[in-house]
């Protein structure tokens, strides 16, 4: 009885050492490819979906319930027929906030360089040490993205070793044909200029606030929110001070594009002072958005 109990102790911590990281949902969509057989975008969304749920991206040991939750939308808007694809990728990831039942989102991007090539019933694979299809490329990279910002929402830079990941899964490309690995690509804002803000120190305090803002702000609103708002208070000055005139500045664009409707939120059961000096900030350090800071205006 004892060995039969020992081994199945045994068999529970093997599970739960080789639990994964990620609860990835993926949607294949084709609505402007013409054709009545899309049994291939069925297989290429269980293939996408058993690939990034089915591997460890991470060294640390992932409980079911700390499993990072994620969103990849692929609209392909071209097909060859055969097993050449073309479209662009949505990819969105949150988190949890303590005690609460609100997730916040941690990164969200639309990727309009995604070709790659894809046979039914092939299996997807990936080596981090050379490039071996685009595909997988993508989806590591997007993975390690991923880690990188919910690391470093519960530990200050703690997304570090995940961020230079997928720096390298960038150099590994920069032979390939594909289009979003190289500085020139797409206008400046894509995988290559991404995954260089990231491990660029120029943008050290726009990672440093995202630890202060999750971890001392977010996650302290339901218990405190006046002490949370005084928190964040503290460090958005840091947001007037990110180059966002820099090349390939692609970072805090990015940061605003997840952030911005949540700013708002924050600050809606602010005193009046506090949210217009909220208001004056983020209309300086994100001019783009102003239209949705000025709620902050009204009493």
């Amino acid at each position: 009885m004892r060995k039969l109990f020992a081994i199945a102790i045994l068999i529970c911590l093997t599970g739960s050492l080789a639990a994964q990281d990620l609860n990835a949902r993926v949607q294949v969509l084709s609505p402007k490819i013409q054709t009545t057989n899309k049994r291939i975008f069925q297989t290429l969304e269980n293939a996408m979906k058993d690939f990034l749920n089915g591997r460890k991206w991470s060294a640390d040991q992932i409980g079911p319930a700390e499993k990072i939750d994620c969103n990849f939308l692929l609209n392909i808007t071209s097909w060859d027929g055969s097993s050449a694809f073309s479209g662009e990728l949505q990819v969105q990831s949150s988190r949890p906030v303590f005690n609460s039942s609100y997730t916040t989102t941690l990164f969200s991007i639309n990727d309009k360089d995604i070709d790659f090539t894809y046979t039914e019933g092939q299996t997807i694979d990936f080596n981090a040490q050379n490039f071996q299809s685009n595909l997988s490329s993508i989806m590591a990279y997007y993975a390690y993205i991923i880690l990188g910002f919910d690391y470093d929402s519960f530990s200050r830079y703690g997304g570090t070793p995940y961020f230079a990941n997928a720096q390298n899964v960038v150099i590994n490309a920069q032979t390939t044909s594909y289009s979003g690995w190289k500085a020139f690509d797409s206008n400046n804002f894509n995988r290559y200029w991404l995954s260089e803000n990231l491990v660029n120190k120029t943008y050290i305090p726009l990672r440093s606030f995202y630890y202060d803002y999750h971890r001392k702000g977010l996650d302290l609103m339901v218990d405190n929110a006046e002490m949370a708002r005084r928190n964040i208070d503290g460090i958005l000055p840091i947001l007037t001070q990110l180059d966002r005139q820099r090349l390939g500045a692609t970072l805090p664009t990015l940061f605003f594009t997840a952030k911005e409707d949540e700013f708002v939120g924050v600050y809606s059961g602010a005193p009046p002072a506090e949210k217009l000096a909220a208001y004056n900030i983020l209309i300086q350090a994100d001019p783009s958005n102003g239209p949705k800071y000025q709620a902050l205006q009204k009493n």
